[in-house]
């Protein structure tokens, strides 16, 4: 991956396959910032993303559940969605204890809505999705010293 990738995704499929390739691919303490509006395709690739890790579990959006963990998989999946929080409240979840290792064993932490976060780990991958034209598109940016993959 060059430093900033623009990725084509023409269905919902491809969203999943991007996620699934990322998945087989990523390593241990990636933090993966997830953007983009309400049926954008976060979702959709957090699933990907799982299948790709071998997690046979259903991921759904943790939309009420604030964050679920799927830990059979190849490396731990810990999945967030911050859309109904405000950064105080985030900041009360203390979020780093997932992705600095100290409390849950290394793996990928999938956060979707990160502007709601009152603080950004030091290396992560920015992945904004967009929907349009019944199209979507996902601008991958590695921040910091993301490890390219």
């Amino acid at each position: 991956m060059t430093r900033c990738s623009t990725i084509l995704l023409p269905d919902a499929t491809a969203t999943h396959t991007l996620g699934f390739n990322l998945g087989q691919k990523l390593p241990a303490n990636t933090i993966i910032l997830l953007e983009g509006d309400l049926g954008a395709g976060k979702t959709t690739l957090v699933q990907g993303i799982g299948a790709g890790l071998g997690i046979t579990s259903s991921i759904v959006s943790p939309t009420f559940t604030i964050i679920i963990e799927y830990t059979e998989g190849r490396l731990p999946l810990y999945h967030f969605d911050l859309y109904r929080l405000t950064p105080s409240e985030v900041a009360q979840l203390q979020p780093e204890t997932y992705w600095e290792g100290i409390e849950f064993p290394p793996g990928i932490v999938a956060i979707e809505w990160p502007d709601r976060l009152p603080y950004l780990p030091q290396d992560y991958l920015r992945l904004h999705l967009t929907y349009e034209q019944h199209q979507r598109q996902a601008q991958l940016i590695p921040i910091g010293n993301f490890v390219e993959f």
